[in-house]
């Protein structure tokens, strides 16, 4: 279970990889990989199928960054997803999220297993300080505060 402490870990861990990068500055990974570094983490874009990432380097793995990555998160179809789960971990790689969207069973039952504190389910701009109105909004929504209770809920350490 995804718990608030887990999420501020991963939080904590200042570079990282995101995994599915995409080429199109419209696309979701595009966007959270400018959201984040703005936020001030230091990123490496990845990407097998291209080397440059709207003017930056992008990789065709984890195992062929410069520098070894604090964490990754996970933005790609979800077949792909327990090939690099696998290749995070190889890599000493211990903070994984997984975004919503492309999770697979298999890649967080494998996480699990080796000890991974794998989050999934969630949205990592929606914990990612300072968020914007929308992940305010779902925020404030979550709190109990709002009415609706909807997209996020995250429970404290020892809450079932």
């Amino acid at each position: 279970m995804t718990t608030k402490a887990v999420i501020g870990e991963f939080l904590d861990q200042k570079i990282l990889a995101i995994v599915g990068m995409s080429r199109s500055e419209k696309k979701f990974s595009s966007m959270l990989y400018k959201n984040l570094k703005v936020k001030g983490y230091r990123l490496f874009a990845v990407n097998p199928n291209t080397a440059n990432n709207h003017g930056e380097a992008c990789f065709d793995s984890i195992l062929s960054l410069p520098e070894k990555v604090d964490g990754v998160v996970i933005v790609t179809p979800p077949n792909q997803t327990e090939k690099v789960v696998r290749e995070a971990i190889s890599a000493g790689i211990k903070y994984i999220w997984i975004q919503q969207g492309a999770e697979s069973q298999e890649a967080i039952d494998f996480c699990e297993k080796k000890g991974i504190n794998v989050i999934h389910n969630q949205c990592v701009l929606m914990f990612a300080e300072p968020s914007g109105f929308p992940h305010k909004l779902h925020q404030f929504t979550n709190s109990g505060k709002g009415r609706f209770a909807f997209i996020c809920i995250v429970p404290e350490e020892g809450d079932k």
